[in-house]
């Protein structure tokens, strides 16, 4: 289904059939039509529903297409593959920035990573920065709006003790605070422990994707008085190339890392396309066991789940057709997969080809939880409520990146980038994903107002540190 005909412009009949939306709300989303006064929401059967709950899970360093729904043709996915076919799979979706840190500073807070100090670290390698525990968050914001917040995972937004989940609007936090961890022992970059629960250490040597599995699962099947927001920040498959029983593996990097070799978490002469493999599927089995524990406690139809990765693929990931990988601005660094699933709102089977990326989940999670966003911290992303739940169409807009020595932006079909080389190049991804057939000599005036565009954007933001 392409994007156009997912939203309102293919009429609202169509579109009501599109979303699973009752006649009445499909009226109200016909140009021209008076905007109805009532804001609850209408599940597909024209029954109100709750606000729901909403899981967010992340994979680390997950290429676009390493799913098979996604085109993988040696890696099987069937749980999140599931997932997609009972809501909605983007094919144009996008990470918030290159790598780990700053995309997820796009998603906790709704904006470009540099209107933020922490931001402009990419990644956060050191303890100088954060994200600023008064700065409002996705969790701050549901929070105040009666959500109970959770993250269980990776962070990577700041160090103790000046940064932390929960300073930053979630009540309970489990995982560790950096970048990559061996799966382990939990020894982190700097050959620190750094696995804890909320502000301290905890103790626990098991493979790292059973245990936050573990958490998240008796998290969902707790007895809940509210609606609650869980992050779930999965580190596989996230270097280094340790796959459950792996202990010889992971026994050697351990003894690197004591033996102060600073590059031993990298895990240069590791992993193979088979390791990989592996470990992405156990990720998709990790996340098949967190999906089987939401329906069991029966909160399946009322919560809204959302997979994605944080950034484009590395080292052993399928990115086919796409180029570049994590780091890069070109396609391959930050297209990412993503799927939606709500039962009581979004019938199955969907597929949307519109262009998003993180910050506009922000924006459509605070919406549909009825937060309303901070005036004096205005969203950089665009709410998508609208198109999923009442057919609305999209107006075409502008997606921005920024990284060192590289800046890209996306309207509609066309992308200016503009890579290390430092000359503007211009890409149809309608007919050129893999970003080869350079039309800038042929498109002058649309390189020229899409470099003005992205200049607009950038004199906004915060200048990188020499």
């Amino acid at each position: 289904m392409s994007r156009r005909a997912f939203g309102g412009a293919v009429g609202a009949g169509a579109a009501a059939a599109a979303v699973g939306l009752p006649a009445a709300d499909a009226a109200a989303s016909t140009p021209g039509a008076p905007v109805p006064q009532e804001r609850q929401f209408r599940s597909a059967h024209g029954r109100k529903s709750r606000r729901p709950n909403i899981l967010f899970i992340l994979g680390d360093d997950l290429g676009w297409a390493d799913l098979s729904s996604y085109g993988s043709p040696h890696i099987k996915t069937p749980n999140l593959d599931r997932l997609a076919r009972q809501g909605v799979r983007f094919t144009n979706s996008y990470s918030g920035s290159a790598t780990c840190s700053p995309t997820r500073f796009s998603l906790y807070t709704g904006r470009y990573p540099g209107r933020t100090e922490g931001g402009l670290a990419e990644p956060i390698a050191d303890r100088t920065v954060g994200l600023d525990p008064t700065h409002p968050t996705l969790a701050s914001q549901l929070r105040g709006a009666g959500y109970a917040t959770a993250l269980i995972g990776k962070w990577h937004c700041g160090y103790l003790p000046d940064y932390s989940p929960t300073k930053s609007g979630w009540d309970e936090f489990f995982g560790n605070f950096g970048g990559a961890l061996e799966y382990y022992s939990k020894l982190g970059l700097g050959g620190e422990y750094d696995l804890y629960e909320g502000d301290a250490e905890h103790k626990d040597l098991r493979y790292y994707t059973r245990i936050l599995t573990e958490r998240a699962r008796d998290y969902i099947d707790r007895e809940h008085e509210k609606p609650w927001l869980l992050n779930l920040n999965f580190t596989t498959p996230h270097w280094p190339w340790i796959a459950d029983g792996d202990t010889e593996v992971s026994d050697e990097i351990v003894r690197r890392i004591k033996a102060g070799d600073k590059s031993a978490l990298w895990h240069q002469d590791g992993g193979s396309v088979a390791k990989y493999t592996e470990m992405v599927e156990d990720l998709d089995r990790s996340v098949g066991e967190v999906l089987r524990t939401l329906k069991e406690s029966g909160q399946e139809r009322d919560t809204l789940v959302f997979f994605a990765s944080d950034n484009g693929g590395e080292r052993w990931s399928y990115q086919w057709p796409l180029s570049g990988e994590k780091a890069s601005l070109q396609e391959g660094g930050i297209r990412v997969p993503a799927i939606v699933r709500w039962p009581a709102r979004l019938d199955g089977g969907q597929v949307s080809d519109e262009p998003n990326f993180s910050p506009d989940w922000t924006a459509t999670l605070l919406e549909i939880g009825g937060a309303r966003p901070h005036p004096a911290y205005p969203l950089d992303g665009t709410s998508l409520a609208g198109y999923l739940l009442r057919g609305e169409e999209l107006s075409e807009r502008d997606l921005f990146w920024r990284v060192r020595g590289e800046r890209a932006l996306r309207r509609g079909d066309w992308k200016y980038y503009q890579g290390k080389s430092g000359q503007d190049q211009l890409f149809n991804l309608a007919e050129d994903q893999r970003e080869l057939a350079d039309k800038a000599r042929a498109e002058p005036e649309r390189v020229s107002a899409l470099r003005a565009a992205w200049e607009r954007t950038d004199k906004t933001l915060l200048p990188y540190r020499k």
